[in-house]
């Protein structure tokens, strides 16, 4: 994607109603007076909060916004020009349910409240293979313990994602720590466990790796009450 058509997404960000785009200090001092107000003065309803995390074009947070009217979804990634498909599209669409918000997700537990998030989708991320680059995962024990902290008791994650490594890791990290898995498997494609959340969502680069016949995996689990 060439600049000019980088800063005419951002600029066209700065005007959709359902993307919000705080600076690092803002988030720190919530200045904006979201943390644990998401539902409220984002939403403007009461109804259940689903973050997707590393949401990248927003795919898959705007076709759970279809599937679920009921629940209030935000597409989290520090990239706005990616995202700003999917928030177009969900303005185009007159999706009330869905926005965006462009952050670090290291910054997530001083944007959202404890308790204030119903259920976490990660889905695709990088699995960032390098050693060095541990810290970067996003399953990793520190971020872990962030979600902990801001999802509600017995709420829902979710990751989806054509890494084995990634999938693999993911595993081990949840048997060390405090966590319930709900549900594993390796291609999930190819099993009886089909709700529609999982496969009857596709974004552009997931139907990709299906054509290359690359298997795509999943995790459901939770983490156990103090």
């Amino acid at each position: 994607m060439g600049s000019k058509n980088k800063l005419k997404r951002f600029r066209e960000n700065e005007t959709f109603e359902n993307v919000v785009q705080p600076t690092r200090e803002e988030v720190l001092a919530n200045s904006k007076d979201l943390k644990g107000n998401w539902k409220k003065k984002f939403f403007k309803n009461s109804n259940p909060l689903v973050l997707e995390l590393g949401c990248g074009k927003g795919e898959y947070s705007v076709n759970l916004a279809q599937i679920h009217p009921e629940k209030n979804f935000l597409g989290v990634d520090i990239k706005g020009a990616r995202f700003w498909r999917g928030a177009k599209t969900a303005l185009e669409d007159g999706l009330k349910n869905v926005g965006f918000l462009r952050t670090q997700i290291e910054l997530i537990d001083h944007i959202f409240d404890e308790n204030e998030v119903d259920e976490i989708w990660i889905t695709f991320p990088d699995p960032q293979i390098k050693y060095k680059r541990t810290k970067h995962r996003l399953t990793n024990l520190d971020f872990l313990s962030k979600y902990k902290k801001i999802l509600k008791t017995d709420g829902w994650m979710h990751l989806k994602t054509d890494s084995e490594f990634m999938h693999g890791y993911t595993l081990g990290v949840l048997h060390a720590s405090d966590a319930i898995i709900d549900y594993a498997h390796h291609d999930v494609y190819n099993t009886e466990y089909s709700p529609k959340e999982v496969t009857g969502i596709q974004t552009f680069y997931e139907k990709q790796y299906l054509e290359e016949n690359k298997r795509i995996t999943y995790i459901r689990f939770k983490f156990k009450s103090a």
